[in-house]
């Protein structure tokens, strides 16, 4: 029965039960956060297209700072860089709360400060990456990555409540302010970790190790880590849905609530998460991320022809696993196909691919629901998906039998 159940031998790890512990404080805050600032560009400027330009405002920094910040983790110590970032996010949060008690009234001023703190958020993704498998044993990876992912996904759930209930009494002030406090958490928690200095050159990679493109070279010479960057994008970008969600309960489900369909991803996530141990024992990981997608689609496709919301919702809850046990297998297979001194330069380029996928299938699913409709935008974007993880694990052998070490 135990092994039915989340998988949380990694918590037997100090280190990294802190840092746990404390991510759910913060992503509860930063999800209070994501809500207010779109809601303060709305306010200001009457504009849904200046809401959307703050995801696009914030990409590219990210993308950059992400590559940056995973360099500086193989040559410093990634505890240093992690209070660093982590610090400079609690302060940008300061600063936002700072602009919206000063009245300000300035879309400008907002935007550049969600810049700067998505660089922050960035480079502080790849450091984090970078780090947890320092804490914990290589054969513990995927049950850390899910736990990671059971906080993200839950956060996904309460934070948006949470904050959408105390906008119309508090405004968006007490929640910039609350996600400051929050990171003092991680602060604390990040302080109490051992010292991470690079390891030696012998074992980390060496001097080619430490040059900035090493990343992407390394993607080139293993297909298998290609594949499994291919295969993730694939999903999230002919699969992921989000952005036909409004136009859905609009036009298909007329007088639905589209909050429905996100909650049910999310609650999706959450209950795989919850069950990890089905899962997370494998080490059959190419096998596993291939059969992810297939599911992930599927369950999108079928998501499509439903007849009403409840039957689509309850189609988006297996999908919404199927996506977190994709993530789950892909960070465990970068971080453990990859020696110590090249990881962190690995783990930005996951940050810029994981990123990306979902803001251009926004753009393509947008395009695609306004040609066709909706619920044959999301049909074929499921059934591409199976295609193209289909497709991928005839074509690669060495993908579809890796193994974990």
């Amino acid at each position: 029965m135990r092994r039915l159940l989340i998988d949380t031998r990694p918590l037997r790890q100090a280190g990294f039960r802190r840092l746990w512990a404390a991510s759910t404080v913060t992503a509860l805050g930063a999800q209070m956060t994501a809500l207010a600032v779109p809601m303060q560009i709305y306010d200001l400027t009457g504009s849904s297209a200046y809401v959307g330009l703050a995801g696009f405002v914030g990409f590219a920094p990210m993308a950059l700072a992400a590559l940056w910040g995973g360099a500086l983790a193989d040559v410093r110590d990634r505890r240093r860089v992690l209070l660093a970032t982590t610090a400079g996010i609690g302060a940008t949060s300061v600063l936002l709360w700072a602009q919206a008690w000063a009245h300000l009234g300035s879309a400008g001023v907002l935007l550049a400060l969600v810049a700067v703190q998505q660089g922050l958020f960035g480079a502080n993704a790849a450091v984090s990456g970078a780090v947890v498998p320092r804490l914990v044993p290589r054969e513990l990876l995927p049950a850390a990555n899910a736990l990671q992912s059971l906080v993200t996904w839950s956060a996904g759930i309460g934070g948006p409540l949470l904050a959408g209930a105390l906008l119309p009494v508090v405004d968006g002030q007490p929640l910039y302010l609350a996600d400051a406090g929050a990171l003092g958490v991680t602060l604390w928690a990040v302080r109490r970790l051992p010292p991470l200095p690079p390891l030696p050159p012998a074992v980390s990679g060496g001097r080619e190790g430490r040059r900035f493109g090493a990343g992407f070279r390394l993607l080139a010479a293993r297909r298998v880590l290609l594949v499994v960057y291919l295969a993730d994008f694939s999903a999230l970008f002919l699969g992921m849905p989000a952005a036909l969600f409004p136009q859905l309960a609009r036009e298909t489900y007329p007088g639905a609530n589209a909050g429905v369909l996100y909650a049910a991803l999310s609650a999706g996530g959450v209950l795989a998460a919850l069950s990890s141990g089905t899962f997370t024992r494998t080490r059959r990981h190419g096998a596993a991320i291939g059969v992810s997608v297939c599911v992930w689609g599927l369950a999108l496709a079928a998501s499509g022809t439903a007849g009403s919301l409840a039957v689509a919702a309850a189609w988006l809850v297996p999908a919404g696993g199927a996506l977190l046990a994709l993530g789950v297998f892909r960070k465990s297979v970068l971080q453990s196909a990859a020696t110590d001194g090249i990881r962190g330069r690995l783990q930005g380029v996951d940050t810029v691919v994981a990123a990306g996928g979902p803001r251009l299938a926004d753009l393509a699913h947008g395009a695609a629901g306004a040609a066709f409709g909706a619920t044959s935008a999301v049909t074929a974007g499921g059934l591409l998906t199976v295609t193209a993880a289909l497709t991928l694990l005839l074509c690669f052998p060495d993908f579809r039998r890796y193994r974990a070490a």
